[in-house]
């Protein structure tokens, strides 16, 4: 099994989902359980996939489950953005979640690339006429 804690898309997403419990902290009571909880939800849903396709023995597998761990840091980028836009977050809380989701997304794209480098393609032997 590989070692998620020495990940730096881990770490990064890692961080931005304590970030982002800290900052939920501040939303209405009456969207725990909508908006805090889908917030929250996706923000845990980045490291815990990236742990989950560690876990996994083929980079097939491993690298599906980093495209699920993108899929969840893309929603939650679009529900910091919906907080802002409802006036939940205040601009001093979302830019540096923004910048988060920036760093995390960066190391994630280079984490997905070198994984994808190391699966064999198909065989690329000229046809034979």
């Amino acid at each position: 099994m590989r070692d998620y804690t020495k990940i730096v898309a881990w770490q990064r997403a890692d961080d931005l989902a304590v970030a982002v419990y800290c900052a939920t902290n501040a939303l209405p009571a009456h969207e725990v359980f909508s908006l805090t909880n889908q917030l929250r939800r996706a923000a845990y849903s980045v490291p815990a996939n990236i742990v989950e396709g560690c876990s996994r023995p083929s980079n097939k597998d491993y690298l599906h489950f980093l495209h699920v761990a993108l899929g969840s840091l893309a929603e939650t980028q679009y529900f910091i953005h919906l907080a802002e836009r409802l006036g939940y977050l205040k601009e001093t809380q979302v830019t540096p979640l923004k910048s988060q989701t920036k760093a995390t997304f960066a190391s994630l794209h280079g984490l997905i690339k070198a994984v994808k480098a190391q699966i064999p393609g198909p065989s690329r032997r000229p046809a034979v006429l």
